[in-house]
């Protein structure tokens, strides 16, 4: 999941938002500002209403945020690096370059998050103690009574041992330590994802089709959102156990065809070498090192007449934004940062030089090949030997 907006840095850790979490604000301010609030204090100017579902609403994703962060954090102690934390429709999402190296930095890494929330939760339950013994405004209270009921849901929920929730990866992390197999215990983990979902699944229709709420369909969403990604989990895990051992290198397309970051874009698209060939390039600036990456589609985006004045640097995807990977690095660790598209190539940099590029069709290939020398007990033979 990318974020559709970047809104800074915390704790060194880049934070954005998916376009998707303006639909999930807006119900959430909505459900309160309409429902919760007038229901349990009437009486109040609708403007405040309003202004209360707001405030609530962002505490809310900053809780989430927090919950995030907080995984974010305790996976950078165990040497793990953080690309991003995501806040989008059903919550939010800490993306690792790699996986714990043990149960138990897996377990602490897990954990966290969950309680975090149940922490928070505790928080804002004596906040609301503290504002009723007070005798604070009536609509403060239930606001504060709100956050903590949500962020105390927020624990028990991901709690519960279905991957890809955090229990999901405590029950892995359990598997894990008593089997001594870290892909069975995905596979343990993603089967009980996918139980787990279909059970929301159908809880959440026969809810809506019994009483016609509308909480039950979004049961169903939450659901069908856990089944699939337990499923693709489990995939993922399937080709890691299949990639382990392999290096980026033995994947990469080698020396691929590069533009200069000052080259024009009119330049660029009437040149053969970036019109038939790829749908990517590697941007380069003027002492060869990597800049970015171009894409064609980037490049017909820009208007006809502005062509001859616009320069590759300017519109290209910034080095900072595209995934750069070293040539012997583990292949499996890269599967998870990898999606379609052609702004998603990784660029593989070897010495603060460019060596290759990495697409999903390079891992695909690299995995048929690998699978080609399974079924009859072969292995396949090293990086070295392979023709």
């Amino acid at each position: 999941m990318r974020a559709s907006l970047t809104i800074g840095r915390i704790a060194q850790v880049r934070v954005g938002v998916h376009w998707s979490v303006l639909f999930i604000f807006a119900l959430i301010v909505w459900g309160l500002a309409q429902g919760r609030f007038p229901a349990a204090h009437p009486g109040y100017a609708t403007a405040l209403y309003w202004t209360a579902g707001l405030v609530t609403a962002v505490v809310f994703f900053l809780s989430l945020l927090a919950h995030e962060l907080a995984h974010a954090v305790v996976a950078r102690r165990h040497g793990i690096q953080v690309d991003d934390i995501v806040l989008w429709l059903l919550g939010g999402a800490a993306r690792l370059q790699s996986e714990a190296a043990s149960p138990g930095a897996e377990l602490r890494i897990a954990g966290v998050g969950p309680l975090v929330s149940l922490l928070l939760g505790g928080v804002f339950s004596l906040a609301a103690w503290l504002l009723s013994v007070v005798s604070a405004p009536e609509l403060l209270t239930e606001a504060v009574v709100w956050l903590a009921a949500i962020n105390i849901l927020l624990a028990v929920f991901n709690a519960v041992p279905a991957a890809p929730l955090d229990g999901g990866r405590l029950l892995r992390a359990l598997l894990w330590w008593r089997t001594g197999d870290r892909l069975r215990a995905t596979a343990g983990a993603t089967t009980a994802g996918r139980v787990f979902g279909w059970l929301l699944v159908l809880l959440g229709l026969l809810l809506f089709l019994r009483t016609g709420a509308f909480g039950g369909l979004w049961l169903a969403l939450i659901g069908w959102f856990l089944v699939a990604a337990a499923t693709a989990e489990g995939r993922q895990a399937q080709l890691r156990g299949v990639l382990a051992g392999v290096p980026v290198r033995q994947a990469m397309t080698p020396d691929p065809v590069t533009a200069p970051d000052t080259m024009t874009v009119a330049d660029f698209l009437a040149d053969p070498h970036y019109r038939y060939r790829h749908s990517a390039f590697p941007a380069l600036d003027a002492y060869g090192h990597p800049a970015g990456l171009m894409t064609l589609d980037r490049a017909r985006a820009v208007p006809e007449d502005r062509r001859r004045a616009v320069r590759v640097g300017e519109v290209m995807v910034p080095l900072s934004e595209v995934t750069v990977v070293a040539p012997d690095d583990p292949l499996a660790d890269l599967l998870p940062r990898m999606e379609p598209g052609a702004d998603h190539r990784v660029l593989v940099v070897e010495s603060g030089r460019l060596v290759g590029l990495v697409t999903s069709s390079d891992v695909s290939r690299t995995v048929t090949w690998m699978m080609s020398f399974r079924p009859g007990g072969q292995e396949p033979p090293r990086w070295g030997d392979r023709t």
